[in-house]
């Protein structure tokens, strides 16, 4: 029997994850990417708990390692650049456990390693459309190119246009969580050496950081959005947006928007979730944020993919390729999704915060815990939620 072919729409981390699980369980997987090229940059990225399986499993653990941010410091600053409170890099992050801080381009770039000269990758282009037969997919796509495929994974972000095209629009998934988020890098004016710094005003936090290697930084916005409206292909209109956000705040909030106009990886979005009943129509499934989203917030994006192109492969290479893999698949994603999309809700409100009343008191509050002694241990509570969350599954073990 011929191997199966599998179309994946998106080359992130999720797509190629899971074309890497299954070339290695004898499928073929043809990944489909309307970016001309494997995307660089974007922001840092943990990989923490069952995630951490995963990557070790692709024998992957030591490039990542060796490529990690080495933040040293993080603080909090105020308008006029002093520093109120300051924590070791990993402690503010919140990872302990093994946990891996890397680029997102950087990961991208070492999971495509593995199979760049095995797997058919196909940039500048995508699926335009989806028929379901009886034994696979007919799909065409924007370049005009028409291909048949026994099975279709739609592996393209939170605005995928896979889940729209088999599942439905796509209001009928998405919860903005009611806050805008742009990161993109920036001259590295203040000298930054593998630190970061964070500066918090009334519904807005501003911080940039600087990773090692790296000559430049990279600047993170979030701030409250109730009803965030923009056209995704005009940048100008986003970066007009992302100004007004921020008019007249202090720091070095100025010089970071001026760098908006000219960065080349400029990201601007809404924080949001998906939220689905079921993550496969037929002959087609979703994983990743395509799936169940959980946001930048929650920090577990990067880990929810790992898990679910592991996974998925996995369930397929069990099933000899047929799609009743997918309700395996979705049993036991699903429960691990959910736990770590509760994070994203509860950690926003603890980096955006409403008053100046209530920044101040946050800032005293941090100003004294970095300070004292033993102050990792006042960390624990956050650590372990986080953990908690990265953990809660139970990862198969699949036979190659």
């Amino acid at each position: 029997m011929p191997a199966k072919r599998v179309l994946i729409s998106g080359a992130g981390i999720a797509g190629t994850t899971l074309a890497y699980w299954l070339h290695r369980n004898g499928f073929e997987p043809v990944v489909v990417e309307r970016a001309p090229e494997l995307r660089p940059g974007g922001y840092k990225i943990d990989i923490r708990g069952a995630a951490l399986d995963v990557v070790e499993r692709m024998g992957i653990m030591e490039p990542i390692r060796a490529a990690r941010t080495d933040i040293q410091s993080a603080s909090i600053v105020n308008a006029k650049g002093r520093k109120v409170a300051s924590l070791d890099g990993d402690t503010f992050g919140g990872r302990e456990h093994g946990d891996a801080e890397i680029h997102r381009g950087e990961l991208g770039r070492i999971i495509y390693g593995l199979t760049e000269s095995a797997v058919d990758y196909r940039f500048g282009d995508s699926i335009a459309s989806l028929e379901q037969t009886a034994d696979g997919v007919d799909v065409e796509f924007e370049s005009g190119k028409a291909e048949h495929f026994d099975l279709v994974v739609g592996a393209d972000g939170l605005h995928s246009r896979t889940r729209r095209l088999a599942f439905g629009p796509e209001d009928d998934y998405i919860w903005p969580m009611g806050y805008g988020v742009a990161s993109y890098s920036v001259p590295n004016d203040l000298g930054l050496d593998r630190c970061e710094l964070t500066y918090v005003g009334p519904n807005r936090t501003a911080l940039v950081y600087n990773t090692a290697g790296n000559t430049h930084a990279t600047a993170l916005f979030l701030w409250a959005a109730d009803k965030l409206e923009y056209d995704r292909s005009d940048r100008a209109a986003q970066v007009a947006i992302l100004r007004e956000a921020y008019a007249n705040e202090g720091w070095e909030v100025p010089k970071l928007l001026a760098a908006a106009e000219t960065t080349p990886d400029f990201y601007f979005d809404s924080l949001a979730q998906i939220a689905m009943d079921t993550l496969a129509q037929g002959r087609v499934a979703l994983v990743g944020d395509a799936a169940h989203c959980a946001s930048a917030a929650s920090g577990q994006g990067t880990s929810l993919a790992l898990v679910d192109a592991y996974v998925l492969a996995g369930e397929l290479a069990k099933a000899d390729g047929d799609p009743s893999a997918f309700a395996a698949y979705e049993t036991i994603v699903a429960p691990f999704a959910k736990a770590n999309q509760a994070l994203g809700p509860s950690n926003i409100k603890g980096m955006v915060i409403p008053s100046k009343a209530r920044i101040s008191s946050s800032m005293a509050f941090l100003a004294v815990v970095s300070r004292m002694p033993g102050k990792e241990r006042l960390m624990a509570p956050v650590v372990k939620a986080i953990h908690k969350a990265a953990t809660a599954i139970d990862l198969p073990e699949y036979q190659k």
